[in-house]
């Protein structure tokens, strides 16, 4: 995990404590609630130090909500 958290950090220059720390916030949320799912979203982009057009935002929003957890990787990456 640590690599994984490292990899991460060298290619998005998030540090892996503010990961870990966004993880942790995540526990207990409802990850089918379109609200949190934004939340999410913002979050990570406010991280990343990234903007995307709303039109993105929604459909990074749709997709997961409709997937309700079912999220890997390739799915992330078709998005962006």
């Amino acid at each position: 995990m640590d690599d994984m958290l490292k990899r991460v950090e060298r290619k998005t220059g998030v540090k892996s404590n503010e990961i870990m720390d966004l993880v942790q916030s995540l526990n207990g949320k409802d990850l089918s609630d379109e609200r949190n799912i934004r939340r999410l979203v913002k979050q990570v982009l406010q991280m990343a130090n990234k903007k995307v057009p709303k039109r993105t935002e929604d459909m990074i929003v749709d997709t997961l909500t409709k997937k309700k957890g079912k999220i890997d990787h390739s799915t992330i990456s078709r998005m962006l």
